[in-house]
């Protein structure tokens, strides 16, 4: 409330000197957006990114003769909220030493952005990293876990 000069408690408005100032509703807590699960939009623009890195991994047109020469495949991309970073997740048919095909990955990173750029209509192409897929190791260690005779013994149910 506001104060005349003559110290009166009258304020300026008329229609405000029966009213308590109203306090604003509690904000609601907002996802950080790194907690957020993805968009529709970044699970899409994430499927096609896979789709064509498929479709240049299966063509072979590597420089690279370790690129040229490997069955790799990318089992999953995912993308950041602001479509400007993309992670694909690969992994060797049959083998397990995806570690040493990371370095020349990043070599023809750029060329891969190019193929991207000419299939993907977006207004830019995401910068792409490369992280091994350790998905299919993880669970065969758990099916490897749950055949032990101990543990096994323990899933029984009793009848």
């Amino acid at each position: 409330m506001l104060r005349n000069g003559d110290g009166s408690g009258l304020s300026k408005d008329p229609r405000r000197d029966s009213r308590e100032p109203r306090e604003s509703p509690p904000r609601a807590k907002t996802k950080k957006p790194q907690d957020a699960a993805p968009s529709q939009r970044q699970l899409r623009v994430a499927e096609e990114i896979r789709h064509v890195l498929a479709g240049v991994f299966t063509r072979r047109e590597f420089r690279d003769p370790d690129l040229a020469e490997s069955d790799i495949t990318v089992s999953e991309v995912r993308i950041g909220p602001d479509l400007k970073h993309a992670t694909a997740f690969i992994s060797r048919l049959g083998r397990t030493d995806v570690e040493a095909l990371l370095p020349a990955l990043r070599r023809a990173t750029p060329w891969m952005r190019q193929q991207m750029g000419q299939s993907l209509t977006l207004r830019r192409v995401p910068e792409l990293s490369f992280l091994p897929d350790r998905a299919l190791d993880y669970a065969t260690k758990i099916n490897l876990l749950m055949r032990k005779p101990e543990i096994a013994r323990d899933l029984k149910t009793e009848d």
